[in-house]
């Protein structure tokens, strides 16, 4: 997987699939500008029909490589409604960006959320957004992995389905430099106070690295913890996988811990510079994994994508 079922037993948060972070995308566009996206739901519309009414779906920003949040754009939906939900957008800067709330100037208010196959796009001042049912980028052969590597040549991803929210801007709307750090979290309301249940910005992580009993932990916690509480445990993974010796399996793992989406916006994006629609993150993490004795899965990115925004493919159907 890349990040969907980052729950205890390869199962969603809490159960609940709307709850589910699958991936997190950034990469530029012509005229200066940053896309960001992240998608939750996998198996949509099976696990959930919309996003979850009292979760705030979050995308943290560092411009300042300390590991916290400097910028927060918050995605809180209404309620489902006769088929139809809208969508409010806030932004925030400094320690707002840190509160676990929706915090910060409102971008948007009641988006409707395209709960259809029809993109419905909104845009406010140098801002574009999206949010709803979409094709799911992620491929994988995943039944291979499952069997040691033996192939069977069938995505996984190729029917399936997500919930994306997609928002492009101005690179100067996440700071004056080129290098940015970004990673995504889901967090959901219970007795009266937010919970965070899933987190993550580098693909394939949480699913080879954690132990189902610290899974929970895990997306609950801040990147600034995670050198400190994942180095020893995720260094004993990759000695047992790919024969790493103690040196080289930590230098492996700087390039994904802190679990931050490092971009450098003047360099052309790729995986880990920042993350497109058809990077095959699949075959990159076998490759660290195995300490490259294997180096891909055969399987190719998708060809539903879309050129321009919403970017993400019109969702399956039947």
């Amino acid at each position: 997987m890349s990040h969907h079922l980052s729950g205890p037993d390869l199962r969603s948060p809490m159960d609940d699939a709307r709850l589910d972070l699958t991936d997190l995308f950034v990469f530029t566009v012509p005229g200066d500008r940053t896309v960001l996206i992240m998608n939750v739901n996998p198996v949509a519309p099976t696990g959930g029909q919309a996003f979850h009414p009292d979760a705030v779906y979050r995308i943290d920003v560092d411009t300042d490589g300390d590991h916290r949040a400097d910028v927060a754009f918050s995605f809180v939906f209404s309620p489902p409604e006769d088929g139809r939900q809208t969508v409010t957008v806030h932004r925030a800067e400094g320690d707002q960006a840190r509160e676990p709330e929706a915090a910060g100037r409102t971008l948007f208010t009641d988006v409707p959320v395209s709960l259809g196959t029809e993109a419905r796009v909104a845009e406010s001042g140098p801002y574009t957004f999206f949010a709803g049912f979409r094709s799911d980028p992620f491929f994988a052969d995943l039944d291979g992995i499952v069997k040691k590597f033996q192939w069977t040549g069938v995505d996984w991803g190729a029917d399936k389905n997500v919930f994306g929210i997609v928002l492009e801007m101005p690179h100067t709307e996440l700071g004056t430099g080129p290098v940015i750090g970004v990673w995504a979290r889901v967090s959901v309301r219970q007795d009266g106070r937010l919970k965070s249940v899933d987190r993550g910005a580098h693909p394939s992580l949480t699913a080879y690295f954690n132990a189902d009993d610290v899974k929970d932990a895990y997306n609950a916690g801040e990147p600034a913890d995670d050198w400190d509480t994942y180095r020893a445990p995720w260094v004993a993974v990759l000695q047992h996988f790919g024969g790493y010796d103690e040196q080289s399996a930590e230098q492996a793992l700087r390039t994904v811990l802190p679990d931050i989406l490092r971009f450098d916006r003047g360099k052309p994006t790729a995986y880990p510079n920042g993350r497109t629609l058809t990077d095959d993150v699949t075959s990159a993490r076998l490759a660290m994994l195995t300490a490259g004795k294997v180096t891909t899965d055969h399987i190719g990115p998708h060809t539903d994508l879309l050129p321009g925004f919403p970017y993400l493919g019109v969702p399956h159907t039947g």
